[in-house]
């Protein structure tokens, strides 16, 4: 005899569904400030790509005091050359402690291996969300709801619009399975972090080698350091034509880049220096889907806003910085239209808070990359430190809806700025 699946009412303030750089912000700037919050997760770690997905650095940058936080925190637990000092190297091991332990500290409730299922909606009302576990189902009710899935799995299911990838043709940035490999003589070890670094050995240039030695569609070389002897992190496996939100594409992304593994390790000991004697030590157990969907706010952040730097009335973001960092949609290296360290605004920009709000629900919140902006502009905000920024400011405006019992439009983005401590 089968046993029916068990189901639960749990009431909260906040409900942020995501663990990622923006999900952890977003729960624990709520808590912290006094909110009663649930964080849910479907994976075993918090932290999202940042952990699980085995990054290797903090790129581009935010003025987050929460991301200096982490930075300042992650440099006490680090080891040997790298302790007390700081860095934008990743020790996903440590992080994934360090989440945890912040989030106990301002008794943030979090579900680990848990799935947000679906939304709970009283017409263009979010009440919260349904999610499963080994537990059975359970309705968490909350006053704001916080998506912070990178995807939007649940601003989706309750019908918040938005548009797919690319405004042309609906087509997302590639997929990569990030790895670690282990055996590298740092002395003499090449790291090029840039589609656009080159590098000339006497078997030829670095990139081009790759684009003719490794099965397409990988093809470029993309190593980084770490803060562990002889560990070098790769961000070279490459799955194109992937649709994140698609089960099946998932599953298919993940078998291309494992397969790619071999080939990618192949190439890196026969034509770069210091990788001689590597191997793969370990993987990520979860795929880096940089691209699905972009919900339409009250505000859409565009390209024109970031290369004038603009400073929005209601900015709740500031010294957002980075580049447009547009994954070669067809292939490998960067796309056409992408532009790396030859990016030419130097500038901070600001992200407004209307940016974080859908057009037509209300209790909901957007939170991370999956907030309004269009392609070209979230391949510049969707990095991790502008994530925990956009995250940050989620969260201090749940817990000012939850406080004054007023609406998430009538929150002043002045009082977030000043919660927060980013006034100018």
């Amino acid at each position: 005899m089968l046993n029916m699946i068990e189901k639960f009412e749990i009431y909260t303030d906040v409900l942020v569904l995501g663990s990622g750089p923006s999900g952890f912000a977003a729960a624990y700037s709520a808590a912290k400030n006094g909110a009663k919050v649930i964080l849910v997760e479907q994976n075993g770690d918090v932290g999202g790509i940042s952990t699980s997905g085995l990054m290797s650095h903090w790129t581009g940058s935010c003025g987050s005091p929460l991301y200096y936080e982490i930075l300042k925190r992650t440099s006490e637990n680090n080891e040997g050359e790298f302790k007390n000092k700081i860095t934008n190297l990743i020790d996903p091991e440590k992080l994934k402690t360090l989440y945890l332990e912040m989030l106990c500290e301002v008794g943030c409730k979090v579900m680990l291996y848990t799935f947000a299922e679906d939304a709970i909606c009283d017409g263009d009302k979010i009440l919260g969300a349904t999610v499963i576990n080994k537990s059975g189902k359970t309705d968490i009710f909350a006053k704001i709801t916080i998506d912070a899935t990178g995807d939007g799995d649940i601003a989706a299911r309750a019908g918040a619009e938005f548009v797919l990838g690319r405004e042309s043709d609906n087509k997302m940035q590639p997929a990569t399975l990030m790895f670690k490999i282990g055996g590298v003589d740092y002395d003499r070890a090449v790291f090029l972090g840039s589609f656009e670094s080159t590098y000339e050995t006497p078997q030829g240039e670095l990139q081009a080698l790759a684009k003719e030695h490794i099965p397409y569609p990988a093809g470029h070389i993309l190593t980084y350091e770490s803060t562990l002897p002889g560990v070098v992190t790769c961000n070279m496996t490459n799955a194109i034509d992937i649709d994140g939100t698609d089960a099946e594409d998932l599953t298919k992304a993940t078998l291309t880049c494992r397969r790619q593994m071999e080939d990618i390790v192949k190439y890196l000991r026969e034509f770069v220096p210091g990788y001689e004697s590597c191997y793969v030590i370990s993987s990520a157990s979860l795929m880096g889907i940089r691209e699905t969907r972009h919900f339409k706010g009250k505000y859409t952040l565009n390209e024109q806003d970031i290369l004038e730097a603009k400073v929005f009335d209601d900015y709740v973001v500031k010294d957002a910085y980075f580049n447009f960092d547009v994954h070669n949609i067809t292939g490998a290296g960067l796309d056409k239209t992408g532009v790396q360290k030859h990016f030419s605004q130097e500038k901070g920009y600001t992200i407004p808070y209307r940016c974080l709000l859908p057009k037509t629900k209300e209790n909901l919140l957007l939170c991370g990359r999956n907030i309004s902006g269009t392609h070209m502009a979230h391949s510049n905000f969707r990095v991790m430190p502008i994530c925990i920024g956009i995250g940050e400011a989620a969260g201090v405006a749940a817990y000012i809806s939850v406080s004054r019992n007023c609406s998430l439009n009538d929150v002043d983005a002045k009082e977030i700025r000043e919660i927060i401590g980013i006034n100018v």
